[in-house]
C-alpha cells in the first residue's frame, strides 16, 4: 500500500505545476560559499550530506553563475537586473553609506505579493538601511529577522565596519536590537526562526521563506570565523586551524538546511515546494577577507571575475521538476530567479519589461535548451575589471586588486573517500525519502562524477597576462582558466569586445556615495540603524 502511495505521489507531481496551486518557495542564500565548498562538487573534505541530497534529487546546476560580490548578486537577485543596469555593480552597501537599491526597482516579494505570496526573509538583507523606505519590510516582506549590513560577528551580532563598530540585529518590531538573541549562534538563529515561520503558516496561502545566511562570510577581526567548538573538533583531521573552524561553520549551515527541509516536510509542505540553493558569489579562500574557503580548482576568489568568484555552487529541488536526478548544465544566471520562480508560481511573466533575467523554468525542468547564451559577469569602470561569456567564450578584461588574488586556490579535498549514507541519513535526505524522490546510491555516485570539475594543467599554455591585455577563454573546454586563446583566435576577442562594449552603452553609474559620519553607530548608541530618518541629536536607547 505504501509502494503505491509512492508511485501515486510520484505521478501527481510530475503534473504540469500550472495545475497545482502556487507551490511554496523556499530561497537559501549562503554567504560567500565556495565552489569546492559543497561534497556534491567532489571534495570529500567536509560533507555537507543535506545540501548534497537537495542537489542528487533535483538538480545539480553546474553552469550557474553569481556577480562577484554580495551587495551586486542580491541586487540581480532581487530585481532580475544585471547591476550596471540598477547603479550596483561596484562593491557592497556599507551601514553608515546614504544608499540602497533604488526605490524605483520592484523586487521578488513584490511580486510573489501579487501572487497572494506570504513572505519571509531570515538573515542577511545588505541591499540598503539608512531609511525605513529601504528595508525588507517596506520592499516586500512581511517579516524579517535578521541584519541589514554586510556581516555580523556569530555570537554577539556586531559588525565592526570601516573604523567604527555597531549592533545589527533585530526582529521587526519598535525595539532596534533584539536583546533575547544576543550570544545565541547566527545559524541556529535563522533555523528556529524559519522553523517557527514554517509551523505557523496557514497552508492555504503559499509560502515564500527566503534564509539569507551569514554563514560561511568571515566576521570581525578579532575572531573572523567562529563556530560552536565541539563542531569544530569533529573536524581535527583539517590541519590548517582556519580551514578546521571554516569546516565548523559550513557543518552548521549544512544542519540548518536539513532541519528546514525536515521541517517543511513534516509541517506538510515540501510536496508542494520549490527549493533553490545558492552562494551569493564565489569562496574566499586562502586569507581573503580572513577567511578559508576553496573554489578549487578554479581560478580566482570572491570578488574577481575569473570562475572562482562568479561560477555559483547551486542546486534546484522541487516535486514539479520533470526530469530530476541530473546535472543541468544549462547556463543560468542569479538575475533568472526572477522570472523562474514567478514563472513557476504560476505567474505570467510577459509583465516584465527591460529585466535581463530569463524564465529558466521550461528548460531546467524539462532539461531542454535555455535561452541564455550569454552571461555578463559584471562591468565595474571603477575598479576597471570586466567579464563575459557568449557561448563557449569568456572574455575578462581587467581584473581587481592589482592581480593579487587571480591565481588557483585550494584546498582540493580529493582525498579520502566519500560516504553515501550520510546522504540518505541527513535529515534533508530523510524527509526526501518519505516522498520517494531519493535516488539510489548508484546514481548518486554518477551524480556527483558529473557535478565535479576536473581540470589538469595543460603541459604548454598562453599565460594570460591580464594587467597587459584581455583574455580569451573557451570556458566549456577550460574551465580553469588555465589557457589565454586571444591571439589564436582573434576574431572571437574583437566580438566579445564588441559584446562587452555594447553592455556598458547601456549601464547606469555606479551609485555608491561617500559615508556619512551621522550614520556612525558611536551616535546610536553603538547600533546600525535607519539613520536618514532621524536628527543626530535625538536619543537612541537600547
Amino acid at each position: 500500500m505504501l509502494f503505491l502511495s509512492a508511485i501515486l505521489f510520484v505521478v501527481t507531481c510530475s503534473a504540469d505545476i500550472n495545475t497545482q496551486k502556487r507551490p511554496n518557495i523556499i530561497l537559501i542564500i549562503a554567504d560567500d560559499l565556495g565552489w569546492n565548498d559543497v561534497s556534491y562538487h567532489g571534495s570529500n573534505q567536509i560533507p555537507t550530506p543535506n545540501i548534497d541530497a537537495l542537489a542528487y534529487s533535483g538538480l545539480a546546476l553546474k553552469n550557474y553563475y553569481v556577480l562577484p560580490i554580495c551587495t551586486p548578486s542580491r541586487a540581480a537577485l532581487m530585481t532580475g537586473k544585471y547591476p550596471i543596469h540598477t547603479g550596483m555593480q561596484h562593491g557592497v552597501i556599507y551601514g553608515a553609506e546614504p544608499r540602497g537599491l533604488p526605490l524605483s526597482e520592484k523586487i521578488l516579494p513584490q511580486y510573489l505579493k501579487e501572487l497572494g505570496y506570504k513572505t519571509h526573509l531570515i538573515g542577511k538583507w545588505h541591499l540598503g538601511s539608512y531609511k525605513k523606505e529601504y528595508l525588507p519590510y517596506n520592499r516586500g516582506f512581511d517579516t524579517h529577522t535578521g541584519f541589514s549590513t554586510g556581516k555580523i560577528d556569530m555570537y554577539d551580532h556586531t559588525n565592526v565596519e570601516r573604523g567604527s563598530w555597531g549592533f545589527d540585529f533585530k526582529r521587526d518590531t519598535d525595539a532596534l536590537v533584539s536583546h533575547d538573541l544576543f550570544g545565541v549562534y547566527a545559524t541556529d538563529i535563522y533555523t528556529d526562526e524559519a522553523i517557527k515561520v514554517i509551523k505557523s503558516h496557514n497552508k492555504t496561502q503559499p509560502l515564500f521563506l527566503m534564509v539569507a545566511h551569514s554563514a560561511v562570510h568571515s566576521g570581525n577581526p578579532y575572531e573572523p570565523i567562529r563556530a560552536p567548538e565541539d563542531i569544530i573538533e569533529k573536524f581535527s583531521y583539517i590541519k590548517d586551524r582556519q580551514r578546521q573552524k571554516f569546516a565548523g561553520v559550513l557543518a552548521k549551515l549544512d544542519e540548518s538546511v536539513g532541519k528546514v527541509v525536515a521541517s517543511l516536510q513534516s509541517d506538510g509542505l515540501l510536496q508542494n515546494s520549490i527549493i533553490i540553493f545558492s552562494t551569493d558569489n564565489g569562496g574566499p579562500a586562502e586569507g581573503f577577507n580572513s577567511n578559508a574557503a576553496s573554489n578549487y580548482p578554479l581560478r580566482g576568489v570572491k570578488n574577481t571575475l575569473w570562475e572562482g568568484g562568479v561560477r555559483g555552487a547551486g542546486a534546484l529541488w522541487s516535486p514539479f521538476l520533470a526530469n530530476k536526478s541530473r546535472v543541468a548544465t544549462q547556463r543560468l544566471h542569479i538575475s533568472d530567479w526572477l522570472p523562474t520562480l514567478y514563472a513557476a508560481a504560476g505567474g505570467n511573466t510577459s509583465i516584465f519589461e527591460n529585466i535581463d533575467g530569463i524564465d529558466q523554468w521550461e528548460a531546467l525542468s524539462k532539461n531542454t535548451e535555455s535561452e541564455r547564451t550569454s552571461v555578463l559577469h559584471n562591468i565595474d569602470d571603477i575598479w576597471g575589471s570586466a567579464a563575459v561569456t557568449v557561448d563557449q567564450w569568456k572574455l575578462v578584461k581587467g581584473t581587481n586588486y592589482n592581480g593579487k588574488w587571480d591565481s588557483w586556490y585550494g584546498p582540493g579535498g580529493r582525498e579520502g573517500s566519500y560516504d553515501v549514507e550520510l546522504v540518505y541519513n541527513a535529515p534533508a535526505g530523510r524527509a526526501i525519502q518519505e516522498l520517494g524522490l531519493m535516488p539510489d546510491r548508484k546514481k548518486i555516485q554518477e551524480l556527483r562524477d558529473a557535478s565535479t570539475i576536473k581540470c589538469k594543467e595543460p603541459v604548454s599554455s598562453v599565460e594570460c597576462k591580464i594587467l597587459e591585455a584581455p583574455c580569451l577563454f573557451n570556458i566549456d573546454e577550460d574551465p580553469c582558466e588555465y589557457t589565454n586563446l586571444a591571439d589564436k583566435h582573434p576574431e572571437v576577442l574583437q566580438r566579445l569586445l564588441k559584446e562587452l562594449s555594447q553592455f556598458n552603452s547601456t549601464a547606469v553609474p555606479p551609485n555608491n556615495k561617500p559615508l556619512d559620519p551621522s550614520g556612525d553607530p558611536k551616535f546610536w548608541s553603538r547600533m546600525f540603524i535607519n539613520f536618514g530618518d532621524y536628527e543626530r541629536t535625538a536619543t537612541i536607547e537600547l
